[in-house]
């Protein structure tokens, strides 16, 4: 139970509030510090501390105050208007103490969850109350002279006198629970009433005896008295119209700050889970920090934000990407190095990443003591006032840093913040450690296709670097023909295996130096056969739908003079015809068994004999651009059109 939440910042609100206008001269922060406390966790109302940081709270506090009996004295401190907040209007709203006290256990769990509270009530103005610690629970006198402090301020909120509190069983003096015994003096309305209804029965008898020994007087008592009970009873229902309206307005104030409440858990939850389904899309690390900082600076409302993450070797961070800076701000970002490897490194980044622990500050000045020069003029120079760092974690693995601040906005950052932007971190630790996995798979399935083409290629000194050739020519005819990323990768992958079914095919055949045979020729057109068999037993991802076709009919030729099955034009698929200009033109300008590479000046002039015969007119031109770009050679006069846009998608 030792680190388990157990009461509400309220109640060390409700102290510090109290130290603020009667002891000033103590230093709070030394106190919280000493208790292990925050200042943005007192001012979260969502916030718990465990007894050992309520503790050593009050331990510190009493060695400052010197005042034993303070724990008393904040308990009736919460009577004052500014203590309490929604849980004073809360109580307000319940009309008088004698419902606050006959209800203590419902709303007892909003500052503690401690112990069990139950009331009975034993007279109109009197309760007893019963208070059990839960098992394995050890609270502390001075919290049973809070209590007590707070009972009394139950009353003082109503505008009472201070209640009388019996304690008759006390749970630090031999006793199982804490009982106390509460009784206090009506409200003024219930008094008057009390008043008017004696005054009236008082009113009756006077009358019936005027009414039979003195006939005359009765004439003039009866309308008096009815004039009086009747003023009674409207300034008693005036004064009870105006404590029942008090008490509405309370409870419409409370009804709307929980309401308030409510909506930003359910907006932090809800943006919590559309991050991490946007998230979940990406595949690419870069994607992943670009979409969380778009919906961080259009969703939260931080001034700045930023994602920085650790390099291979986890010796820096390095400043992904920002929101909120001015050019000359992110430039000194980036040129600042945040060394993970200095042990001497206390910044906030460095700590928040060794740590795994958020830090925020809403004061730059409550923790300059403890930077660096270094620290404190990088925060300076930032113009930083407030702010939040927080790990970036997966598996107990720090990743970098998701911080934010504000050099505008007045808002104070809570513990909220931080739970909201914790989340949204975890996202982002899972984003990338997915994509990081993806990368690797990805990786280890390029490098599979590879070992798959070399295969082939190695079987053949001259035909070697074929098919990695093939699939580069084919990936940049892609790009220059505006296609999308994923058939990218498709045609690429399709130019590496394209050839595979080449593995079926005798060596004296495939390494014959003269002619072929008609039946050489037939078996080597069966490669394609052989490679859709082999192809087909593979399980590709989505992205590479179509991959089989492409391969099985890259050897056809617009005019139908390919195989295997003769398709013309519109028939082939775009991706078999930019294998196909590909595929011809690394054969023609590589030395083969029966024939010497042709340079290149007479290759791109055959190949622009075969454009628009065997080959599309768009694809041949795209790839002289391409090649022309990428290799930076100098080729003969060509007339080369720009892309119609036909094939892009």
């Amino acid at each position: 139970m030792k680190n388990k939440p157990l009461y509400n910042s309220k109640i060390i609100k409700i102290y510090l509030q109290l130290i603020k206008n009667k002891y000033s001269y103590v230093d709070i922060y030394e106190i919280l510090n000493y208790a292990g406390i925050e200042p943005y966790q007192v001012d979260d109302e969502g916030h718990w501390f465990t007894q050992e940081q309520i503790d050593r709270f009050y331990e510190k506090l009493v060695k400052l105050t010197g005042n034993p009996n303070i724990a008393r004295e904040a308990g009736r401190y919460a009577a004052s208007p500014d203590a309490l907040g929604l849980i004073r209007q809360y109580i307000l709203s319940l009309v008088g103490p004698a419902k606050v006290y006959e209800f203590i256990g419902e709303y007892a769990n909003k500052f503690t969850r401690s112990s069990h509270y139950k009331s009975k009530k034993i007279k109109r103005n009197r309760v007893e109350i019963t208070v059990t610690p839960f098992k394995g629970i050890e609270e502390k006198i001075f919290q049973c002279e809070n209590r007590m402090g707070f009972w009394e301020a139950i009353a003082l909120l109503f505008n009472y006198r201070l209640p009388k509190i019996e304690h008759p069983e006390c749970m630090f003096h031999g006793g199982n629970v804490c009982r106390y015994i509460i009784s206090w003096e009506e409200s003024l309305s219930a008094r008057l009433n009390r008043l008017v209804v004696y005054l009236a029965l008082l009113f009756l008898v006077l009358n019936i005896i005027f009414f039979i020994f003195y006939p005359e007087i009765s004439l003039f008592a009866l309308p008096l008295s009815a004039i009086l009970i009747l003023t009674l009873t409207n300034v008693s229902a005036s004064i009870k119209n105006k404590e029942l309206e008090a008490s509405l307005k309370n409870f419409q104030d409370a009804s709307e700050e929980v309401l308030e409440n409510i909506q930003i858990n359910y907006d932090q939850a809800f943006l919590i889970n559309e991050i991490g389904q946007v998230l979940s899309k990406q595949i690419k690390i870069e994607d992943i920090l670009s979409e969380t900082i778009q919906i961080l600076q259009n969703r939260l409302d931080y001034d700045r934000g930023i994602i920085l993450l650790a390099n291979e070797d986890k010796t820096k961070l390095i400043p992904q990407t920002g929101f909120g800076y001015d050019f000359e701000q992110y430039e000194y970002i980036k040129n600042t190095n945040f060394h993970l490897d200095k042990p001497e490194s206390k910044g906030p980044f460095i700590v928040a990443f060794r740590e795994q622990k958020p830090i925020l500050v809403n004061d730059l000045d409550e923790i300059a003591l403890n930077l660096s020069p270094r620290s404190l003029q990088f925060a300076k120079k930032l113009g930083t006032k407030s702010f939040i760092c927080c790990p970036i974690v997966y598996n107990e693995e720090s990743l970098g840093i998701l911080a934010v601040d504000n050099v505008k906005s007045k808002r104070p950052l809570l513990q909220r913040d931080i739970n909201l932007l914790m989340g949204i971190a975890t996202e982002i630790g899972i984003s990338i450690n997915n994509a990081k996995l993806f990368e690797i798979k990805e990786k280890q399935f390029q490098s599979t296709l590879k070992v798959l083409a070399e295969s082939i290629d190695a079987r053949d000194n001259l035909t070697r670097g074929h098919s990695e050739r093939v699939a580069e020519y084919a990936k940049g005819i892609a790009k220059e023909l505006g296609m999308s990323d994923d058939f990218i990768e498709m045609i690429y992958v399709a130019g590496l295996l394209h050839d595979y079914g080449k593995i079926g095919i005798p060596d004296s055949i495939l390494k014959k130096e003269g002619p072929l045979t008609n039946y050489e020729y037939e078996e080597i057109k069966s490669h394609v056969d052989k490679t859709q068999k082999i192809i087909e037993q593979i399980e590709f991802d989505k992205k590479y739908q179509g991959i089989v076709e492409v391969i099985t009919y890259h050897h056809e030729k617009i005019d139908g003079s390919g195989y295997p099955k003769g398709l013309t034009g519109d028939q082939i698929p775009i991706g078999a015809k930019i294998l196909a200009v590909a595929d011809f033109f690394d054969a023609i300008t590589s030395h083969r068994h029966y024939r010497n590479a042709l340079p290149l000046d007479e290759a791109f002039s055959l190949l622009i004999e075969k454009r628009g015969v065997h080959y599309d007119e768009e694809i041949v031109d795209s790839f002289i651009r391409f090649y022309k770009k990428t290799y930076s050679v100098n080729l003969p006069s060509i007339n080369v059109k720009q892309t119609s846009g036909l094939y892009i998608k």
